[in-house]
């Protein structure tokens, strides 16, 4: 440090003013999605929020919830994996709020299977939700980004894109790995523009995703056995909050992470570190 120069004051993560659109906003079912945590989070930091679904449902009640407490919402209805409805959330989003400031990518379907259960169709399908869909969204903001020197990206990864999560989650798990490269690559040809991009990585995370294919595999008996299973695995000993999530997208898309690019921040309670 020079002579006379004073160490930064600690930054509160604040995102007032910001447009932040996120893909995937809704939940699979009753209670904490993470991109319904996350837009939360995002609105009680000060955003005006995006909530962009294909669950008409599902968007409007993440809308409702940030309007109850004082924040402001738009909820957009489409599949982010079509190209025309992409463009289409994004005009209504540009014209609601004006420009986006953040992007986050919060899109992921699967399918239990090793390369012999799993279908060309079924690997295209996964590709296309989880990854074809990124490209789109990005493409949307980036020049406008560009255009003014600033800007934010978070995509959703995955622990299964890293390591082998103890059962088969071959499309699924091929294509979170896709998202994170996806994202280091915007990170490196966008940063003298301002841009960052970063992906999060979550590990065992406790939402209504978890009621589907995922507790198949843990428990054949109850979802609570189900959980309790996932939770022996974290050497935490429990699994994450969709909260514990959307901090630390908040935390990305926010200029406390002004120096931060092209990295993932994994959010596991130290599962990956486990087995590596």
């Amino acid at each position: 440090m020079t002579a006379g120069e004073r160490p930064a004051a600690a930054l509160p993560l604040d995102l007032g003013g910001r447009v932040v659109f996120v893909a995937g906003g809704g939940s699979a079912g009753p209670g904490w999605s993470i991109g319904r945590a996350s837009c939360l989070t995002y609105a009680r930091l000060g955003a005006r929020v995006c909530v962009a679904d294909r669950d008409a449902d599902s968007a409007a009640e993440t809308t409702a919830l940030i309007r109850a407490e004082g924040g402001e919402a738009e909820t957009l209805v489409g599949d982010v994996a079509v190209e025309a409805d992409v463009v289409r959330l994004f005009a209504q989003a540009r014209a609601r709020f004006g420009p986006i400031d953040a992007l986050h990518h919060n899109v992921g379907i699967g399918k239990t299977g090793g390369p012999m259960e799993t279908s060309a169709e079924d690997f295209d399908r996964i590709h296309a939700v989880n990854v074809r869909s990124l490209l789109l969204c990005a493409q949307q903001v980036l020049p406008a980004m560009a255009e003014r020197g600033r800007g934010a990206l978070v995509a959703i990864s995955s622990v299964a894109g890293m390591r082998y999560v103890g059962y088969p989650h071959l499309g699924y798990s091929v294509t979170k790995a896709a998202v994170t490269q996806f994202t280091r690559m915007v990170a490196q040809q966008y940063a003298g523009q301002g841009i960052r991009a970063n992906t999060v990585v979550p590990g065992l995370i406790d939402t209504p995703r978890i009621a589907g294919t995922v507790a198949k595999m843990f428990s054949d008996s109850s979802l609570d056995e189900a959980r309790a299973a996932r939770a022996r695995q974290v050497p935490m000993q429990r699994m994450g909050t969709a909260w514990d999530v959307a901090h630390a997208c908040a935390f990305l898309l926010s200029d406390a992470a002004a120096y931060v690019t092209g990295t993932e921040l994994v959010v596991d309670g130290g599962l990956t570190g486990k087995y590596s």
